[in-house]
C-alpha cells in the first residue's frame, strides 16, 4: 500500500499532459526542462494509434525531449544539407571511382545521427523549430484532435509525391551523370520538404492557440 500511494503522489496528473512523439509505453514521461527552466509532460498515445511517421521518427531517435533537440533551427537547416552530400558522394565514383562508398557511407551515418546532435534551441519562436513541433503533433495525429482543416491527409501526401517524383529524377541522374536531373530532382525535394515544413509551422500556431499545453512548447 505505501508504493501504491508513493507512486499515485509522484504520478502526474494526465488533463495536465502534452501529447508527444509516441513510445508505445503505457506510463507518463517527463522531459527534461526545456531553455526556459519549464518541463515538458508527455503521454504516448497507445500502441495501436502509432502512425508511420511516428515510427520514422523513432528510427532516428526523436523521442520525447529529443524533438527539441531537433527542434533546434540548426538542426533543420543542416537536416537540408544531407541530401545534396549524399548525392554528391554517389557522383563522386566519376572521379574516384569505388573509394565513393567512403564518403557515401560517411553521408549515410550523418543522415541517421544529424537530428541528435544538436542541443535544445534557446528559443523555439521561429519558423523551423515551430515546424518541428508541428511534425511532432502530425506525428500523432492518430492521437490527437487536430483541426479540422488539418484532418486531411492531402497535402502532406502531395508534399511527399513531389519529393518522391524529385527522387525519381535525382536517382536517374545519378545512374547517368545527368547532370540537370540531378539538379532538378534535387530542387523539387528540397522544396516539396519546405512545403512540408511550413504545412507543420501552421499546424503548430493552430494547435498552440486552442491549447495552452502546446503553446508551452513554444518559448
Amino acid at each position: 500500500m505505501a508504493g501504491t500511494d508513493r507512486r499515485r503522489r509522484t504520478t502526474p496528473s494526465s488533463s495536465a499532459a502534452a501529447p508527444a512523439p509516441s513510445g508505445g509505453r503505457p506510463a507518463e514521461e517527463r522531459v527534461p526542462p526545456r531553455g526556459d527552466g519549464a518541463a515538458l509532460t508527455t503521454v504516448p498515445p497507445s500502441p495501436g494509434a502509432v502512425t508511420t511517421d511516428a515510427r520514422l521518427a523513432r528510427l532516428f531517435g526523436l523521442r520525447d525531449d529529443t524533438w527539441l533537440r531537433h527542434a533546434n533551427p540548426a538542426s533543420v537547416w543542416v537536416r537540408f544539407a544531407v541530401l545534396p552530400l549524399i548525392v554528391l558522394s554517389v557522383w563522386s565514383r566519376r572521379w574516384i571511382g569505388r573509394r565513393a562508398l567512403l564518403p557515401l557511407g560517411a553521408s549515410l551515418v550523418f543522415t541517421v545521427v544529424e537530428p541528435l546532435l544538436f542541443p535544445p534551441p534557446r528559443s523555439t519562436r521561429n519558423w523551423a523549430s515551430r515546424g518541428v513541433l508541428g511534425e511532432r503533433i502530425w506525428a500523432d495525429r492518430n492521437a490527437v484532435d487536430l483541426p479540422e482543416e488539418f484532418r486531411s491527409t492531402a497535402v502532406p501526401n502531395t508534399t511527399y509525391a513531389v519529393q518522391f517524383a524529385g527522387l525519381a529524377a535525382l536517382v536517374r541522374g545519378l545512374v547517368v551523370f545527368d547532370l540537370r536531373s540531378v539538379v532538378g530532382g534535387l530542387l523539387l525535394v528540397q522544396c516539396a520538404k519546405a512545403w512540408f515544413i511550413d504545412r507543420m509551422v501552421l499546424l503548430f500556431r493552430a494547435m498552440a492557440g486552442r491549447d495552452p499545453r502546446y503553446a508551452s512548447w513554444e518559448y
